[in-house]
């Protein structure tokens, strides 16, 4: 019998038949996350219900020696929860209690599964909601938000995840159940929870999760401005931050991604757009309502040719309802697209847009632009047809070739999907050996033994018994597993 019947066998028995998928094509329902380019069918699902079933799925892989990856809703896009072919993928989505809201604290405790938006929802009744809002906040879980640092359109103004985590409960890669953090904002000593929090699955499982949560707002106002260009957008967008203005989101998109929007949602943005800027402000009311004239009156210098302000909820809701599904919008005009993510400064918006654009004529394939313009975090989105000989290739050229030029300008690999199995070969461009390394001892004091979510992040992984550094002749084998 091989480990993984043998597993499969154990893990029935601590979970009951039913959460235990083995067969071939149910398990295909787990080949790959949202970055549908990456697949690999897993050896075995399990599908445990509490903290305590996690540890035993945990402890069976340790005690076989068979790698685990967890993943929640596979929504992700860098293939961090890319399954093992050899390992178990531990599937959190059925864990989704709102175990609870404290409005008196500004927090919340949710399992992994609970679904993002589901949180505003619970806490709109006290007055609060949850702030980070990806654009997937209808269907991504918590869990997979704490795994990739998950951002969103109102990151700007209120951060990203980890500023929003205040304490996890966790199953570290032996099996063991600890809690980082807690309710205070700050606890003494390492800052453990801010090394889990991104981590993308390589130090173990969040199985209860405590979050921040937001006052609502006493005023909300949104505008869409419409331009002729991406370079005019760019320039409103430096100089609103450069203002002193922080809305609490600035959003671009181009005339492609406005195109595969119209044709998706039909979100009425104006005829003739070349760009698109969402701005949207947030607070006491006499506040907003001055910065919003100042807002206006900077889109208009800049270029815009028609502002339309969100007159009720419904409008506010459909401008940003073809900002949300400008992603999947692209299906319309593209059969294939890449979904990259990288950043760069602010100020080099229009001269970078202007240079993806000469990449994207020099590769023969077409790029969509959408993001967060107003920290400068870009998603291109490259578009081909895998039916065209050679086309697949060049796009993945064109992708790489950006990710590049984010580097080239100060900026990152990776803003908010994640490095995972799709930008490892990455990090030595934006890294050197010996800032891997110190990444990589980090990982192995979490996993000696490299099961958790291996071959994810690093390009090249190493023996967690061995020493960073340069070494001549050969080395002994140290018996951890390469992850």
């Amino acid at each position: 019998m091989s480990a993984i019947q043998e597993l499969a066998g154990e893990l029935r028995a601590a979970l009951g038949p039913a959460r235990v998928i083995t067969d071939r094509q149910e398990l295909r329902t787990y080949e790959c996350d949202g970055l549908a380019h990456y697949r690999v069918v897993p050896a075995l699902v399990a599908l445990p219900q509490d903290t305590a079933q996690v540890a035993a799925v945990v402890r069976a892989c340790v005690a076989a020696g068979v790698p685990f990856v967890a993943r929640g809703s596979g929504t992700g896009l860098s293939g961090g929860a890319l399954p093992h072919a050899d390992g178990v993928l531990i599937v959190t989505a059925q864990m989704r209690r709102i175990v609870e809201v404290a409005p008196g604290d500004e927090r919340a405790v949710v399992e992994p599964g609970v679904i993002n938006l589901q949180v505003t929802r619970a806490a709109t009744p006290h007055g609060y909601y949850y702030a980070p809002d990806p654009s997937s906040q209808q269907i991504c879980s918590i869990g997979g938000n704490v795994a990739e640092n998950s951002g969103g359109a109102h990151c700007l103004k209120y951060g990203f995840t980890t500023n929003h985590v205040t304490g996890l409960e966790v199953v570290t890669p032996d099996g063991e159940v600890t809690r980082l953090g807690g309710r205070a904002l700050d606890t003494p000593g390492y800052d453990l929870l801010g090394a889990f929090v991104g981590s993308e699955g390589t130090l173990g499982v969040a199985t209860e999760v405590t979050v921040k949560l937001t006052r609502l707002p006493e005023s909300v106002r949104t505008l869409l401005a419409a331009f002729r260009g991406t370079d005019q957008a760019g320039a409103a967008t430096s100089a609103i931050i450069g203002a002193g203005v922080v809305p609490a989101a600035i959003e671009m998109m181009d005339a492609l991604a406005i195109e595969a929007a119209e044709a998706a949602v039909a979100c009425g943005y104006p005829d003739g757009a070349g760009a698109v800027l969402i701005v949207e402000l947030d607070g006491p009311a006499a506040e907003v309502a001055a910065q919003f004239d100042e807002v206006t009156g900077l889109c208009e210098a800049n270029g815009a040719f028609e502002i339309r302000i969100a007159a009720d909820d419904a409008e506010r809701a459909l401008f940003w309802k073809g900002r949300k599904s400008a992603f999947a919008a692209v299906g319309r005009i593209s059969p294939d697209y890449i979904v990259q993510d990288g950043v760069i400064p602010r100020t080099a918006l229009p001269e970078v847009l202007r240079r993806i654009d000469e990449l994207a004529a020099a590769h023969g394939v077409r790029v969509a632009n959408v993001f967060h313009a107003g920290d400068g975090n870009l998603h291109p989105l490259v578009l081909f047809d895998d039916a065209v000989e050679g086309e697949a290739e060049r796009a993945e050229a064109a992708s790489g070739a950006i990710i590049d030029l984010c580097i080239e300008y100060g900026g990152s690999i990776t803003g908010e999907h994640g490095v995972g199995a799709d930008k490892a070969k990455y990090m030595p461009r934006m890294f050197t050996d010996d800032d891997l390394d110190t990444m990589q001892l980090v990982r192995c004091a979490f996993d000696p033994d490299g099961l958790a979510n291996p071959g994810k992040v690093f390009p090249t992984p190493r023996l967690c018994g061995e020493r960073p550094g340069r070494h001549r002749g050969a080395m002994e084998y140290q018996g951890a597993e390469v992850f």
